[in-house]
């Protein structure tokens, strides 16, 4: 997965917005003002960071090296995975996608 088919996926969600609070390099991915997926897509390696179940998050870390506590954010819910070949593209995909539905399900009823 490359920088290009990253932001084409979390621009894929309904909803979904891309940002840039933290300065033109670091991507927010949002969906209803809240953040389910940050990149800084032109760093190498590629990384993204995604929210999580906390139970599951240790699980993913635990499992995988290419997935580790979320950089500079609360690492009991955000995952870093780092996107270097280690794990399958679907993997990546389903994290991001279980990340939005996560954010998703906690907006206020008329947000979603």
């Amino acid at each position: 997965m490359d920088r290009e088919a990253l932001r084409r996926l979390c621009l894929g969600f309904a909803g979904a917005e891309e940002t840039f609070p933290f300065g033109p390099e670091n991507s927010v991915f949002k969906v209803g003002g809240k953040m389910f997926a940050l990149s800084r897509l032109d760093g190498d390696p590629l990384r993204v960071s995604v929210k999580c179940e906390p139970a599951l998050a240790e699980q993913l870390r635990a499992a995988h090296a290419g997935i580790i506590p979320g950089y500079h954010l609360n690492k009991r819910h955000w995952n870093t995975i780092v996107i270097d070949g280690s794990l399958p593209e679907q993997m990546i995909a389903d994290m991001i996608e279980d990340s939005y539905d996560l954010v998703v399900s906690r907006l206020p009823r008329a947000r979603r």
